[in-house]
């Protein structure tokens, strides 16, 4: 509004983060001043300025900026003034909108002062300096993915640390224990890999008054927003307890990029697959070692039963490990008592029916001291192999996907295009010797190192091949990695469920088949019966791809 000479209006103020890097002359403060120094020129009278201070120029969902258009509604003021253009914001179609239709519309003056900028005027070179702004953003954007994405493939976390961690002193880009919260990290591991569901945890958690991750970085360790900080709960919930169980970066591997912003314009993001994640391991000191990561992901999602603390209660090691070889469900501990005999009569059996099955589960059925028995016996012959055996073992297993005569073929291709692309590199630095020197005109240069480079490229492009492990040097390291973990063990007098998840990854029961075909038979009539039981194991899966058969005898029951 005017009055008299004078015309009342509107300061905006915005610097992004990353424009904050660039020095003072983009700064508030600097904004400020040329600002009010252009009204006190002009007699413009400033009667408030809006800031949106660390707000990206890509969208206009800005507190500071909402709010002036709330008051430019009501009358306040007829005139917006910004340094430039760009401090409206970057994004072209909307700064445009607003600059050029919005406020005149509304009977709004905006004056942009270092582009010279003004809406009572012609603005000829208005379109290129909305796209240059854009192109800036853009720009910037790329820069900055660059500059992570380096970080990422370097080793370097560029993230909040998170809950157990805090930046290293000495070196901000990795990460070290935090005093404080590295226990409560460790006992949460414990805690789940004892068999406590995620939801106990957290209840042990509130009760002994342990601080939760967000509310410990707001009071404690990083600086947040009135309304950001009043989000923060005082109470632990299953879910946090869950997403620190399930975050290898505790194991000292550094993973990022998980997700990314849909455009540059936007801050919504989406969920990036997990063969692009960017996974560096060994970055830095583990809270936690492999044995005690891979026992709480076991346990994980299982849950605790309060009835398994009465001593009358049948404590199977098997849960989530013994599978109905038809169905695929777990097999669900049952069994009855006789004559005071309990261990006896306990068995393991499939009840799930389903109707997408053409025969019923209801024969998948194995007495529980059996399968303990079985189990600890295989275990036990491969805990008793020597070094040799476990060669051979291995070199079995790697002969079933791929012979060793591959392997030793792969090594000398390598070797021969290895030494082929030294001898280009030698081959071409000759060429430019002898074409500075005048021996060699310039189109047999180019014509000589272009076949060259383009025999270097395909040479490049099989040593890549190459060098990704092929599938019988994985299946040998994975035997490496199982017999690694079994030296700490040697012969098994009792088969627990550490032990058991330590080593099995699912045990597969098949139906019992008595002599003459059929799956079931008549109670109490104590007839023979073959029944396949297929051990898989951590890292080698099945170690006979035969079928493992043990014939049973049943009791009456």
């Amino acid at each position: 509004m005017k009055t008299g000479r004078f015309t009342l209006g509107f300061a905006y103020l915005r610097l992004s983060n990353e424009e904050a890097q660039g020095g003072e002359s983009s700064s508030i403060t600097n904004q400020r001043m040329i600002v009010q120094n252009y009204c006190k020129q002009n007699n413009i009278t400033l009667v408030r300025e809006f800031v949106d201070d660390g707000y990206s120029g890509g969208n206009f969902n800005r507190p500071g900026f909402k709010e002036m258009l709330k008051q430019l509604e009501q009358g306040k003021a007829n005139l917006v003034i910004t340094k430039d253009l760009s401090r409206l914001g970057r994004d072209m179609r909307e700064a445009s909108y607003y600059a050029e239709q919005f406020f005149p519309e509304h009977g709004i003056q905006y004056i942009a002062i270092a582009d010279n900028f003004d809406t009572e005027h012609d603005n000829i070179m208005a379109p290129f300096l909305f796209a240059m702004n854009e192109v800036y953003l853009r720009d910037g954007s790329r820069k900055v993915k660059d500059v992570l994405r380096n970080k990422r493939e370097s080793g370097q976390y560029c993230a909040c640390p998170p809950y157990g961690y805090r930046k290293d002193q000495e070196n901000r880009h990795r990460l070290a224990p935090d005093e404080a919260t590295a226990p409560v990290v460790e006992r949460i591991f414990k805690r789940a890999a004892a068999g406590d569901s995620s939801r106990k945890i957290a209840l042990d958690l509130n009760a002994d008054g342990v601080i939760p991750p967000l509310k410990y970085r707001v009071l404690y360790r990083d600086e947040f927003s009135e309304e950001g900080a009043a989000r923060a709960s005082d109470v632990w919930n299953y879910t946090t307890v869950k997403r620190i169980l399930k975050n290898p970066v505790y194991l000292g591997h550094t993973l990022l990029g998980r997700s990314k912003k849909v455009s540059v314009k936007s801050k919504k993001k989406v969920a990036v697959p997990r063969d692009n994640w960017a996974v560096t391991e060994d970055t830095h000191p583990p809270l936690v070692d492999k044995a005690l990561f891979q026992r709480a992901q076991e346990n994980l999602g299982r849950g605790t039963r309060n009835y398994r603390a009465y001593d009358h209660v049948r404590k199977s090691i098997f849960g989530g490990i013994a599978v109905c070889a038809r169905c695929g469900y777990s097999l669900c501990s049952c069994g009855t008592v006789y004559k005071g005999e309990r261990e006896k009569y306990w068995y393991l059996s499939c009840t799930h029916q389903r109707q997408d099955i053409p025969e019923p589960c209801e024969g998948v059925r194995i007495r529980y001291a059996d399968l303990v028995e079985l189990v600890r016996q295989d275990l036990n012959s491969l805990l008793a192999l020597s070094v040799r055996e476990i060669e051979a073992l291995a070199q079995e297993a790697a002969r079933r996907v791929g012979s060793v005569e591959n392997l030793k073929a792969r090594k000398m291709k390598r070797e021969q295009a290895e030494a082929r692309v030294a001898t280009i590199d030698k081959i071409v630095t000759k060429l430019y010797t002898d074409n500075a020197a005048g021996k060699l005109d310039d189109d047999r240069l180019n014509r000589m190192v272009g076949d060259l480079e383009r025999e270097s490229a395909g040479l490049k492009a099989t040593l890549e091949e190459l060098s990704a492990p092929s599938p019988a040097q994985q299946m040998a390291d994975r035997y490496t990695q199982f017999f690694e973990l079994a030296r700490s063990y040697t012969h098994l007098d009792e088969l627990d469920r550490d032990t058991l998840v330590t080593f099995v990854d699912r045990i597969e029961i098949g139906p019992k088949v008595y002599e003459d075909g059929r799956h079931r038979i008549p109670a109490r009539a104590n007839q023979p019966y073959r029944q396949s039981v297929r051990i898989f194991y951590k890292f080698i899966g099945e170690i006979e791809p035969e079928t493992q058969e043990e014939q049973v005898d049943v009791p009456a029951s």
